[in-house]
């Protein structure tokens, strides 16, 4: 067996094996011979069978082992001589850059290496505890206090230097040391358990306070008791459950800022439009979800605090009929979300067209801080006036020195008196100056999404001193399989040396990380995951990564998002139906009219239908699913097929993957003669309208069908699932933990189409039979949504890590203190170099001496292209 599997590696000649081609020649050498069937358990087999990638470089065969998800170890084989070496990282991937440069390029190449300031961390050491970390970092934390009161010092410190906008809570300077704290939560114990439970706050406010505690600890003597109690417990014997309760209960946050920088960021008629579909729809369902419950924390808390979150995206000038172009927006169905929009700026203008988000890495710093507040050369006096709406002139003024202002500003030149009424200034805004004068100071806690809002977020959490949260949605080094050692052959279309250096950073900065899944963490037993691929890799002649990150960091957490059931609903509610859209959506499925708006007809009604709904990209793989059923007869002849993705008419779109997917499914179209039973509907905006639609597919018997190649999440399948519609989902990424397999759903391998095609009519032809399989799996849908995946749960969750990473925040600082400047050299001294702001000939800046001014005080009619220069 040996022998031949030297043979076939050496044959392949210099590459890299994917495990899919290990495995598939060791079962061709194993074949049905029964006297080889025990090579199958064989100690060279199970490293066949555990390996990720094997770097082919006659007569040697390097290959990295994952014996779990998380653990690797390396080996090079010489294939001639039977050796076998153990390799560290380091000589694995220059190993594996000889691929690429055909000769190893000396021993001084720049290496990244975070492991040493983690050294000291605390972190799991079972991959099964991957993604827990705040359950994790809670017994730690709890097992010191326990084992040593002293480490209780850093809980009363945390207390006491507790504030809101000037205002001290928890605990005031009457309670100097933990002995003070234990007596006057004993005096409070007692005194609060005389009084009726919803007694309000404010009727004993001053006994507290006069004991040494101040607001925060909840409205009715009840609850401020449960969190005295709480206290008191840790203080006796802490333990992980109780730590996570109290922390979680702290009122921490107040003001929260959701970086999401790329695509056309709306509310209305952007769906569908290119780098703009799950991302947009999970946000805007987080930040409803979340308002309901910062508002009903705060009020539990007997606090009068009126939280903000703000959005903040890039604005947009030629927004293309959406409101990318209006500087903030509120969110519908919300009293204090905003979304805030900050154009993209070069020091020539502002840039006005919508552009890919591989192309936005230059624009990112900018957009976040500006490096130069006012005039480059330009001597700012002492002493700095502020121009208020009462005294307007734009014309030159004698008294020398006078200036416009934003709050912002005042932070550079500090004694500088603020008038309240919000002025403009002389500097280009950026986010940062922005956030601070809609918040009126800093945020609490900040999110960024992707890759550009991660890095945007991880400059202003450095710059500001707060809580930073990052939310991936996708990474794309697992999308392109060989984009890192082959990163020049994809570097003019994607700029991936920028992204995953971005991402780096970005993962490293970060106090805590959510996923929606461990997959997006660690992967599965066969698959690596999406942040595991940053342990270890290589951008030849950039840099050697040997230690990136870290799955088992407790910064890792799982946290499921939902989908909005005001929208999202069963199917089987019929009082809640929106059967007023029925005639729309009969027209957009059954129409015979060809146009824009939906090609192809589906002549038989009385057939099922199978529903497909996403952006129109490679990964995404609609083309891949209209290919399967175009070659499946079988399924042909019992179902219908509906996708709705990106444009019919391939001219609309400037998105350079659409584009060929497009023209790819047109083809298709001809190929396979799908006329009759298919129907391509492009890019939907109206959720409403989309939620009707997956319950009238679910009215038809039909099912949902996600096929992409990898998908981090599957916010549809969460959508379809809700409403009662049966899912078949793609086994790559997220999907495989929402749908367990032929109980809430059924897993799809989109590698092996003619597999997906059979199961797809193995069910329909089951529910032919028997009717009530189809109830059976919608129902198991259902149960599964109810129990996991609700936007409630998921808020609950974010704001409780975020009482938990900002004590521990506060505990850690000097540690963390040592990687924050770390990065703060790889970001100056190698993604600086990486970023060129290019020249856009179809999207022209708007010259600085040609913007319009823009008017603070109207901001409702306002557009601002940017600020006044005189």
């Amino acid at each position: 067996m040996y022998c031949s599997l030297r043979q076939w590696y050496v044959a392949q000649g210099k590459g890299i094996l994917q495990p899919h081609h290990m495995i598939d020649e060791l079962d061709k050498v194993v074949g049905k011979d029964e006297g080889m069937q025990k090579l199958r358990d064989s100690p060279f087999s199970k490293v066949l069978k555990s390996a990720q990638e094997a770097i082919v470089l006659p007569p040697f065969v390097a290959i990295a082992i994952r014996p779990r998800p998380g653990v690797w170890e390396y080996i090079r084989v010489n294939v001639y001589e039977l050796n076998v070496d153990q390799l560290s990282v380091s000589e694995y991937l220059q190993f594996k850059e000889e691929l690429v440069d055909g000769q190893i390029k000396g021993n001084y190449v720049l290496e990244l290496d975070f492991e040493p300031f983690n050294a000291t961390f605390p972190r799991p050491t079972r991959s099964s505890s991957i993604g827990n970390g705040v359950q994790f970092l809670n017994r730690h934390l709890s097992s010191i206090m326990f084992r040593n009161k002293e480490s209780l010092e850093p809980l009363l410190d945390f207390l006491r230097a507790h504030k809101h906008d000037g205002h001290v809570m928890m605990l005031n300077d009457r309670i100097q040391n933990i002995s003070r704290l234990q007596s006057a939560l004993a005096r409070a114990e007692e005194y609060l358990s005389k009084l009726p439970p919803l007694t309000p706050y404010s009727e004993f406010e001053f006994e507290l306070q006069g004991m040494g505690f101040e607001k925060g600890w909840g409205d009715t003597a009840q609850r401020v008791s449960e969190m005295v109690h709480l206290l008191l417990e840790i203080l006796q014997a802490p333990d992980p459950s109780t730590l996570e309760t109290f922390l979680g209960r702290i009122p921490m946050v107040f003001n929260v800022v959701i970086v999401s920088p790329h695509g056309y960021f709306g509310q209305a008629n952007v769906l569908g439009l290119p780098d703009t579909g799950g991302q947009i729809v999970y946000i805007l369902d987080q930040v409803r979800a979340l308002e309901n419950e910062m508002l009903l924390r705060i009020q539990k808390q007997g606090l009068d605090v009126i939280p903000k979150i703000l959005i903040v995206t890039r604005l947009i000038p030629d927004a293309k009929g959406t409101t990318c172009n209006q500087r903030l927006e509120r969110i519908s169905g919300t009293e204090h979300t905003h979304i805030l929009r900050v154009p993209f700026r070069t020091e020539n203008g502002i840039l006005r067209k919508w552009i890919s988000r591989f192309d936005v890495w230059p624009y990112l710093e900018t957009f976040a801080e500006c490096d130069v507040p006012h005039r480059i050369g330009e001597q700012v006096p002492d002493t700095i006036y502020v121009k208020t709406p009462l005294n307007q002139s734009r014309s030159p003024t004698p008294m020398q020195g006078f200036v416009w202002l934003c709050k912002g500003c005042l932070s550079v030149w500090p004694g500088i008196s603020w008038d309240t009424t919000r002025t403009l200034c002389l500097h280009e805004g950026d986010a940062s100056n922005e956030i601070a004068a809609e918040l009126q100071g800093v945020p609490d806690l900040i999110i960024g999404n992707y890759s550009d809002g991660n890095l945007v977020a991880s400059l202003l959490s450095y710059k500001m001193g707060i809580t930073q949260c990052n939310i991936a949605h996708a990474l794309e080094k697992t999308k392109y399989p060989e984009s890192d050692i082959y990163w020049r052959k994809f570097e003019d279309k994607y700029h991936f040396s920028s992204q995953f250096t971005a991402d780096l950073i970005a993962m490293n900065n970060a106090d805590f990380i959510i996923t929606s899944t461990y997959q997006e963490i660690a992967g599965s037993k066969n698959h690596v995951g999406q942040y595991e691929s940053h342990t270890a890799f290589t951008l030849p002649g950039l840099y050697r990564v040997v230690h990136g990150i870290d799955v088992f960091d407790p910064k890792f957490n799982i946290v499921s998002p939902g989908a909005d059931m005001s929208i999202y609903f069963s199917y089987s509610e019929k009082e809640r139906r929106l059967t007023a859209l029925h005639d729309s959506i009969e027209s957009l499925l059954y129409d015979s009219e060809q146009n824009d708006d939906h090609i192809g007809m589906l002549s038989d009604r009385s057939k099922p239908i199978i529903f497909s709904m996403a952006r129109l990209d490679r990964v995404k793989n609609i083309t891949g699913l209209v290919e399967c059923f175009g070659k499946s007869s079988k399924l042909r002849e019992l179902v219908n097929l509906v996708v709705v993705a990106g444009y019919i008419d391939v001219t609309k779109s400037r998105d350079r993957e659409e584009t060929k997917e497009i023209e790819k499914m047109h083809d298709l179209i001809k190929k396979y003669n799908l006329h009759g039973q298919f129907r391509w509907i492009p890019a939907q905006m109206n959720r409403a309208r989309n939620g009707e639609l997956y319950r009238y597919i679910a009215d038809t018997k039909g099912a949902f069908v996600q096929p992409a190649f990898y998908e981090a999440f599957g916010l549809t399948v969460v959508e379809a699932m809700t409403c009662g519609l049966p899912t078949f989902a793609t086994c790559h990424g997220g999907p495989a933990e929402i749908i367990e397999d032929g109980l809430s759903g059924f897993h799809i391998d989109p590698y092996h189409p003619d597999q997906v095609a059979l199961r797809l009519a193995d069910f329909f032809e089951r529910c032919q039979k028997d009717p009530s399989y189809w109830d059976e799996i919608s129902n198991g849908g259902l149960k599964r949504i109810y129990e996991r995946y609700t936007w409630k749960i998921y808020t609950e969750r974010l704001l409780t890590l975020a009482g938990v990473y900002g004590f521990w925040k506060h505990v850690s600082k000097l540690e963390r203190r040592e990687t924050r400047r770390y990065l703060e050299m790889f970001y100056i001294l190698k993604l600086k170099d990486l970023v060129i702001i290019p020249l856009f000939p179809h999207s022209p800046l708007i010259p600085n001496e040609l913007r319009i001014p823009f008017n603070f005080f109207n901001q409702a009619t306002s557009i601002p292209l940017a600020v006044d220069e005189h």
